[in-house]
């Protein structure tokens, strides 16, 4: 084994040892590439973790800036990147490359949609929702099924959270358990309702453990089913046996119409 390759792997010993990733599973995180969608709360979280388990390419694709109001719960970033109110791909990039620069990190300045998720999502081995939004989830499960892509969905609200691995055609995708977008809230509650920052980052870490887990040992190894968090409450619930099979008359995965990809 050459220096180099000794100090490659020495940050990741620890991880290593572990017997669900081992050198092989380490080799193979190394060599793959992510693409984080929105690196807002989640985003931002769940892209660091990465990071730091040796992700070997970053995507990063966002539109917005930082203000004051992220810096509760968007671990990437400081008060100075919200005084400059700097594009978030760019302060994350920097942020990232100074916790790993064995890590490639391509900050992306756009707002995913139907017709750019093609490009900038090209030989992408996973893709990791920080979006706030249904309709560009969409857009990325029937991407992701359409091309074999596998990714994981999370989402955020109060102390509540969940997780979703979709990993075509060994599980359920999205549209199995929303057929179509929820409608926009426009209860005053949910308007008020906040978030929690660690509840942001708790979620975080189980979407990026999925990913993980996908890059390590393959599609077989996602969890089938949605987990659901209460960070306020402490519960967690998988709804969804291991195993369920995808729904046969689901729009996408099971009559293959990809229909957010088209309109």
């Amino acid at each position: 084994m050459s220096p180099g390759h000794n100090a490659t792997f020495e940050r990741y010993t620890r991880q290593m040892v572990f017997p669900g990733i081992g050198l092989a599973g380490q080799r193979r995180i190394l060599g793959s590439r992510g693409l984080v969608v929105g690196v807002g709360g989640l985003g931002s979280w769940t892209a660091e973790l990465l990071a730091r388990a040796g992700l070997g390419t970053l995507a990063l694709v966002d539109d917005d800036r930082v203000d004051i109001t992220n810096l509760h719960r968007q671990g990437l970033y400081d008060q100075h990147a919200a005084q400059a109110n700097a594009p978030k791909v760019q302060a994350a990039a920097q942020r990232l490359r100074r916790i790993n620069d064995q890590v490639t990190v391509e900050p992306l300045e756009a707002r995913l949609d139907k017709d750019n998720i093609a490009q900038l999502a090209r030989d992408a081995d996973v893709i990791l929702d920080g979006t706030d939004n249904f309709a560009t989830r969409f857009v990325i499960n029937d991407y992701a099924v359409k091309t074999g892509t596998p990714w994981v969905f999370a989402g955020v609200v109060a102390a509540e959270g969940q997780v979703m691995t979709v990993a075509s055609p060994h599980t359920p995708c999205l549209r199995c358990v929303f057929d179509e977008p929820p409608p926009p809230c426009v209860d005053p509650a949910c308007q008020v309702a906040g978030v929690l920052g660690p509840a942001v980052a708790a979620v975080a870490a189980v979407q990026a453990c999925q990913a993980v887990k996908l890059l390590a040992g393959g599609p077989r190894e996602a969890v089938v089913g949605l987990i659901k968090l209460d960070l306020w409450h402490s519960t967690v619930q998988q709804i969804g046996a291991p195993g369920a099979a995808r729904r046969k008359q689901c729009p996408c995965c099971g009559l293959g119409h990809y229909d957010y990809l088209e309109r």
